[in-house]
């Protein structure tokens, strides 16, 4: 790994870091730059996945020490995300290199649309506990994690998207959740790539110490309404750019 590689990993880490904390989208920037820097398409989202798990890892223990645990509703919520997850790696592993860039490319265009859209507010939200446990929710985690196993790649919108815009669980408990079922799927997802010999570990780690970095500094961070503003715009910008360069390289 030269030291130029180095440094666009951290940061490219850091700003999916930073962004995961403050919305979503960080692995659309990640896994592309992963692809540019020689990685095949599935080793890049197997490596990918090495900064995520390190990632949620810091967010649960920040969650945690703030006084906020829902392991035992989370471990309920992982039990179908996990089998989903699994699945999703499963067929990754399986995918050849053009159809995965196209799929790349129309989930980054179907994530930055979901970005674009606005926030509902003032509205009534449920506050999730296992007696809502019914198949609706069951469904949705298995359907988060399959994708998520399979890409993952603006997964923080689907969450909110299901659980937030569809099934009106409240936001701030959406994002609590997220990070503990994300990490615990996660888990086995990244397994499968391990055993089938999709994870390139220098890059890697090298960007989970970027991500880490940046997830650290957004936790730290106030960001005024016109602040988050300018994130949307340079973060679709950014992906508009991955796009073209993508379909260029076809």
């Amino acid at each position: 790994m030269s030291l130029e590689q180095a440094l666009l990993l951290l940061a490219a880490g850091a700003l999916s870091g930073f962004l995961n904390v403050m919305s979503a989208g960080g692995s659309m920037l990640t896994l592309p730059v992963l692809m540019f820097m020689g990685l095949d398409s599935t080793t890049a989202n197997g490596t990918n996945r090495v900064g995520i798990v390190l990632q949620n890892i810091t967010a649960t223990w920040k969650y945690r020490s703030a006084g906020h645990r829902h392991l035992r509703l989370g471990l309920k919520l992982s039990v179908p995300a996990v089998l989903g997850a699994i699945v999703g790696a499963w067929v990754a592993t399986l995918v050849g290199e053009d159809l995965f860039r196209w799929i790349l490319i129309l989930v980054m265009v179907g994530s930055s649309v979901l970005m674009l859209l606005p926030m509902p507010v003032h509205r009534e939200t449920l506050y999730l506990d296992e007696s809502h446990l019914r198949w609706p929710v069951i469904l949705v985690m298995a359907v988060i994690g399959f994708y998520g196993g399979f890409i993952q790649v603006a997964v923080g919108i689907l969450f909110i998207v299901l659980l937030y815009r569809i099934l009106r669980i409240d936001l701030v408990q959406v994002n609590i959740l997220k990070v503990l079922v994300v990490l615990i799927y996660m888990l086995p997802a990244l397994g499968i790539f391990v055993a089938t010999g999709n994870v390139h570990w220098g890059f890697g780690l090298v960007l989970a110490v970027g991500s880490m970095a940046g997830a650290w500094l957004a936790a730290h961070m106030t960001l005024g309404p016109r602040g988050a503003v300018w994130i949307k715009r340079i973060t679709l910008a950014i992906i508009a750019a991955i796009i073209v360069k993508l379909l260029m390289d076809m």
